[in-house]
């Protein structure tokens, strides 16, 4: 066996047979040695493959710890043991940072309670988490790769269900087919198959989506899955969900007909299209475990997973609105050590989270509640109503129900 990813994929191939794109996924991302997410203790920001939120600076950390102070306070009866903050997919610890800093200085009630857990996969990353938390250090409870089993306060999710290994499907003249990753001589391609697991279809007529021939789109069965693991494991609190998505009729609707898988590096965008020559490999099979693989989220899975599992929808909202109602541009009290650079700088940082085009609008913001009523969240004050497709029975087991 070859030392390098690509060439484990391959002799793997050769072994089993063609990969599903969601084992592609997890051996590109989160392979123990070699994946993508698991090399690295950072992967965005200038030196990286692509920008997030908390790359612009200490400003969406502490609007975040703005929304989680008033969620702090609506939690009467904390255990005297701490508040949870538990982050996954943490990367380094940066947004933690932001959030304790914003905290310590504002907030110092959340900042006395909160029982800090980061969730990382990568080693690289958890190992420079206490050195990136700094003075906060003392506030870490762990570091894991997991969820813990047990949650009372907050899970932060910020773009972390993207990434997460999705199926992908096209619609065919004799029904769904599942696309595969096999082999052409040596080089990575693409193949139709027949669905790896009923699941699939079942997805998909839930939603009462009946694509087309020729229609391309990704099933993040993960997603789904994982929403339902911290809902059964947040005992009482609130789950953020901060993520680049589409309602279902959007997301598997003529817009996004050649599907939303996306590669980044280096900052250049590659995104899957039906227009692609069939003898061109994709940009998401070059390179594995050298480039970010990401597709958009099916925010009305994720919403009616989570009224299946007994959480609240307290408001989905694009985070320009979101932070907008965290006070966003308010006005700040003059501050004597704010340089006109330093001013200058906030201004700028601002600009990138809330204009038009930027993050603001392209992220989604989620806020689920469990056992804290339906409080109205300044942070979802511009926030959609949301209506379920689902019934609100709980199923028996792990299946989704049904529509």
């Amino acid at each position: 066996m070859g030392n390098t990813l690509r060439d484990q994929i391959a002799q793997r191939i050769h072994e089993r047979g063609p990969l599903t794109v969601s084992e592609f996924m997890e051996l590109a991302l989160y392979h123990p040695t070699l994946g993508y997410y698991s090399r690295a203790a950072r992967r965005t920001g200038r030196d990286g493959d692509f920008y997030t939120s908390v790359d612009v600076g200490p400003q969406f950390g502490a609007l975040l710890a703005t929304q989680l102070d008033e969620m702090h306070r609506l939690h009467t009866g904390t255990p005297a043991t701490g508040y949870d903050l538990v982050e996954v997919g943490a990367g380094n610890g940066q947004l933690s940072r932001d959030v304790l800093d914003a905290a310590e200085d504002n907030h110092p009630e959340l900042y006395a309670a909160v029982r800090l857990t980061l969730v990382e996969i990568s080693a690289a990353a958890r190992a420079s988490q206490t050195m990136k938390l700094g003075r906060h250090s003392n506030r870490l409870e762990s570091q894991r790769e997991t969820l813990p089993e047990h949650v009372t306060g907050i899970i932060l999710a910020n773009e972390f269900l993207d990434a997460l290994p999705t199926h992908a499907v096209m619609a065919t003249a004799r029904g769904l087919h599942e696309v595969y990753v096999d082999l052409s001589g040596d080089r990575l391609i693409e193949r139709l198959g027949p669905p790896s697991t009923p699941a699939l279809a079942e997805y998909l007529e839930r939603l009462d989506i009946h694509p087309e021939p020729g229609w391309r789109g990704e099933i993040n069965l993960a997603a789904v899955d994982w929403i339902r693991k911290a809902a059964r494991r947040l005992e009482r609190g609130f789950l953020i969900l901060i993520d680049y998505g589409h309602t279902a009729n959007q997301l598997y609707g003529e817009c996004h007909a050649g599907g939303t898988l996306t590669t980044f590096s280096r900052h250049v965008v590659d995104a899957t299209t039906t227009e692609r020559p069939p003898s061109d490999s994709p940009a998401w099979l070059r390179d594995p475990g050298d480039r970010d693989i990401t597709s958009h989220v099916d925010l009305t899975s994720i919403c009616d997973t989570a009224i299946q599992e007994d959480l609240s929808v307290l408001g989905v909202v694009d985070q320009t609105r979101f932070l907008l109602g965290l006070g966003a541009l308010d006005p700040r009290p003059r501050d004597t050590n704010d340089s006109a650079g330093h001013a200058l700088k906030r201004r700028l940082a601002l600009k990138s989270l809330l204009v038009p085009g930027g993050l603001g609008s392209t992220h989604t913001v989620i806020v689920l509640g469990k056992g804290m009523g339906t409080p109205a969240l300044r942070g979802c004050a511009l926030a959609r109503t949301w209506t379920s497709r689902v019934s609100v029975r709980r199923p028996d087991n792990d299946a989704i129900a049904t529509a």
